[in-house]
């Protein structure tokens, strides 16, 4: 949001302004252009795809046709179930029951109607799958990879992954994939089917600048956007929203303050807000973020213009924030890579802390969790280990023989060297565990005494202190090839390593109030007419918590869906 300006310097019609172009404004976009409505898409950015173009890729979707057609055993109670144990007192049964029954039939019209192709984690378990209600995999699907070349001249607006989070630069996916590149030196097809993708991106570099083969989030963003512009829908870029036009009885359109002048957008049937959330508005991260508040700094690995505009302008016009969730934000462990040239970016640790021979210390030199639990279970415990007014941070540590063999966050497994990662200061090493613990600052006696412990019983996969290992979710992301435990292994053999943590955030929960089909409610609960939000911009259905893999990405494209459906039911309206 900027100044307020004077006269507009032109004015645009639309049936359906969307403002923000990630994966709940092209759900929307993509929508509302298939059911013959005229769309634009501002986006502040000077690219498009936002947090949702460096994300995993993932929905989570209960009852997919994916799901249904490899004879996952589930059903839409059972999931409700599950996300009534998750939710507790917060669960809207409206919400949730228009998720559900909706989220299976938006991902058929997309495979329908669009280039968006999901497959199924057949094995990719609730994060809780030992709670009432919970599977141990079939809920998660993940884009499908895409050939850029699609995109046309649009690649070049496309966001690109997060340097930090490629190998060589190039993108790995999230799914089957990157166990190829965990078994590149125990499997001939592992290493022949990476030798290819590196072959294949590095032919890509030299004619395209970029790979094109996209994966994760990268290749949903492009699948959206590829059927979007094949629609007629016009992406207006570097474009933000100075003000909407209208008020609590009704929106009509929105300023955009672009650099040539600012533009007046009439919008005759909605304006959906798809920004992605407020996690790098710092003001309403001290006020409602735990750790933020008793003195700790915070690192966030969404996209930098996501700044909360849309709730500015929402309470502008009588709508409603809901703040108050348990958890404001889907949280993940961060470690900040050193960059050449200068400042660091972050890498977001989902899997390495389950691997056997890794374990996570406070200053301290305590363990505090289950490190094989999900990234949001990790940092709420990281929270509460955190003492008030210190750092939420830790340190993962691991042995040599277990950084070779698996890496450690960005610090990739034999044969990649050491020494940069040494150099640059992100992995601190020591020859005993006392030295190492010296190099980072934790309490040296209490760390030999934490891996003592751990140790006691690693060899027989047991880990009596914290259980790793215990969930189908734990042995996920482990080593499947390790047995008895996937989670559980020694650390013993020097040198010893530490990659230090920080708490972090993959996208807010906190958001704007709005009922079961995406309309923004005022603090009365009146909807607003014309006006919808989805994505991060909404108040997660999930009332802050994070039951599985894709609880971000599946309800924005859904609502997306559902706020674009209704916009076309005015159209009708209006029509007959």
């Amino acid at each position: 949001m900027t100044p307020e300006a004077t006269e507009p310097k032109a004015v645009r019609e639309c049936d359906v302004l969307v403002i923000g172009a990630g994966a709940a404004g092209f759900a929307a976009a993509v929508t509302a252009a298939r059911k013959g409505l005229k769309v634009i898409i501002a986006e502040k950015a000077s690219y498009f795809g936002g947090t949702s173009a460096v994300s995993g890729g993932w929905v989570w979707v209960p009852c997919s046709a994916q799901a249904r057609a490899a004879g996952v055993d589930d059903d839409l109670d059972k999931a409700r179930t599950y996300l009534r144990g998750e939710m507790g007192q917060r669960y809207s049964a409206a919400h949730v029951d228009a998720y559900l029954e909706t989220a299976p039939q938006a991902l058929e019209f997309f495979a329908r109607e669009s280039d968006l192709e999901f497959e199924l984690g057949p094995l990719y378990a609730d994060y809780h799958p030992e709670a009432p209600g919970g599977v141990a995999g079939g809920r998660a699907l993940v884009a499908l990879p895409y050939d850029g070349r699609r995109l046309g001249r649009e690649i070049r607006r496309l966001k690109p992954p997060v340097p930090e989070t490629t190998f060589l630069g190039m993108a790995v996916g999230s799914g089957k994939e990157l166990k190829h590149f965990f078994n590149v030196r125990r499997s001939a097809v592992s290493a022949a089917y990476v030798a290819m993708l590196l072959a294949r991106f590095l032919c890509d570099k030299l004619f395209y600048g970029r790979g094109m083969r996209l994966t994760n989030g990268n290749a949903l963003v492009a699948r959206l956007a590829r059927t979007a512009f094949a629609s007629g829908v016009e992406l207006r870029t570097e474009a933000p929203v100075r003000r909407l036009l209208g008020d609590r009885s009704g929106v009509t359109g929105a300023l955009l303050a672009e650099s040539s002048g600012d533009v007046e957008i009439q919008a005759r049937h909605g304006v959906i807000l798809a920004a992605g959330g407020f996690a790098h508005d710092t003001e309403m991260r001290k006020r409602l973020y735990p750790h933020v508040k008793a003195g700790s700094s915070h690192s966030s690995a969404v996209d930098p213009h996501v700044t909360g505009d849309t709730f500015r302008l929402v309470r502008d016009i009588g709508g409603e924030i809901i703040d108050d969730y348990a958890n404001a934000a889907a949280w993940v462990p961060l470690s900040l890579v050193p960059r050449s040239g200068g400042g660091s970016g972050p890498f977001p640790h989902f899997i390495d802390r389950a691997k056997p021979g890794v374990i996570a210390v406070t200053r301290a030199g305590n363990r505090f969790v289950n490190e094989a639990v999900s990234y949001h279970d990790f940092v709420q415990a990281l929270q509460a280990a955190t003492p008030k007014g210190g750092e939420a941070s830790c340190w993962l540590i691991a042995d040599h023989p277990t950084i070779r063999k698996y890496g450690l966050g960005h610090v990739k497994p034999f044969p990649v060297p050491l020494r940069s990662a040494l150099r640059s200061g992100y992995l601190k090493r020591g020859a005993t565990l006392a030295e190492l613990a010296t190099t980072c600052d934790i309490e040296p006696v209490a760390l030999e005494a934490a891996v003592r412990r751990y140790n006691a019983t690693a060899e027989k996969g047991d880990d009596p202190e914290f259980g790793r290992g215990s969930t189908a979710y734990n042995r996920f992301l482990g080593d499947a090839t390790r047995t008895p435990n996937p989670c559980v292994g020694p650390i013993q053999q020097g040198p010893f390593y530490a990659v230090r943590l920080v708490a972090g955030d993959l996208g807010t929960f906190a958001g704007i109030r709005t009922d079961e089909a995406a309309r923004v409610l005022t603090s009365t609960g009146e909807a607003i007419p014309g006006l919808y939000a989805a994505g991060n911009d909404a108040a997660s259905i999930m009332a802050g918590t994070y039951p599985g893999a894709g609880i971000t990405l599946g309800p924005a494209i859904t609502f997306g869906y559902i706020a674009a459906l209704r916009a076309a039911e005015a159209k009708s309206a209006v029509a007959s």
